[in-house]
């Protein structure tokens, strides 16, 4: 009897295993689908300016280790890979935020909301500036003839 009741716990265990790896396998799917159907326009010329703007975890200030994109708007909330929604974050927090409201997970976490938001838009806008100034001198001037 105690046979049977190993045997039932082991198939019981393999049915859980396989159910979940075939739920994480159609949302790695939806997710890879949800990428490519955006535009996620960020370069790797983009991103490096992303990092050293915040000079490390833009969520909990970490500046040791690789730091991981991380939009703010999750891709599954209709987030994109764009200069305005991506930032650092180390491992621990990208891992822990998932696809999380940002502000609501700042909260639950106890780090300092108003800090990340003040940093967010002061270091978006001279992204974004930036940006601009370079596509303004990149551009061939309106009207001139090669």
């Amino acid at each position: 009897m105690r046979q049977r009741a190993l045997v039932a716990r082991e198939r019981t265990y393999a049915h859980a295993v396989a159910v979940n790896n075939s739920r994480r396998a159609r949302a790695a799917r939806r997710r890879k689908r949800r990428v490519a159907a955006a535009v996620n326009d960020l370069t790797d010329a983009q991103w490096a300016s992303i990092k050293a703007a915040w000079e490390g975890c833009a969520y909990c200030g970490k500046t040791t280790g690789t730091m991981q994109r991380d939009c703010v708007m999750a891709i599954s909330r209709g987030g994109r890979y764009t200069v305005d929604n991506v930032v650092p974050a180390c491992g621990a927090c990208n891992a822990s935020k998932c696809n999380d409201e940002v502000t609501g997970w700042l909260r639950r976490k106890r780090y300092d909301e108003r800090l990340f938001l003040e940093r967010y838009v002061r270091i978006r806008a001279e992204l974004m500036s930036a940006e601009r100034e370079t596509a303004l001198t990149v551009a061939p001037e309106a009207g001139s003839l090669p």
